[in-house]
């Protein structure tokens, strides 16, 4: 029981910290500022599935049935597998007592994965390096990364018990 009880609550923390950056990136958008695309995000997950997994341009790529859905499906996946690769780390412990810093400081680690392995596949280069403004590209990359690190501290403050 306390084996499903923790799969729960790490669950519900992943799902928690992906929307406290789904509430960022909403007030992002409010002010004009440009976002992630998720529709891209998807069709660059199902091209995955259909072997192709280097693009020189995901937005220039054949689009994919239903991106736009897997896009969004794979953006809360990634969010629930950050959350147990977190737990897994720091250990269970930290859901009753969670610590701020901990928590921020694997957020900013996760923007490595855009960063290094993402952002090359999709064309955009090595830490955006290939876009129009790279720097203002990887500050935002880490600041949404640093947002779901908050939001892993928020949602466990949440449902602490």
């Amino acid at each position: 029981m306390k084996t499903l009880t923790l799969l729960f609550q790490t669950l519900y923390l992943g799902i928690g910290a992906t929307i406290v950056m789904d509430i960022w990136l909403l007030i992002l958008k409010i002010f004009k500022i440009p976002t992630l695309n998720f529709a891209f995000l998807g069709r660059w997950v199902g091209s995955i599935f259909q072997g192709k997994l280097i693009h020189p341009s995901i937005a220039k790529s054949s689009q994919i049935k239903g991106e736009y859905l897997l896009g969004w499906v794979a953006h809360y996946s990634v969010g629930i597998i950050f959350a147990f690769s977190f737990i897994f780390i720091v250990g269970s412990t930290w859901l009753a007592h969670p610590r701020f810093y901990s928590a921020l400081l694997f957020g900013v680690v996760t923007v490595l994965i855009p960063f290094f392995i993402m952002q090359p596949a999709m064309g955009s280069g090595f830490a955006s390096s290939k876009t129009p403004h790279p720097f203002l590209n990887c500050l935002k990359s880490l600041l949404n990364h640093s947002v779901f690190g908050c939001g892993l501290y928020l949602t466990a403050k949440l449902f602490q018990i």
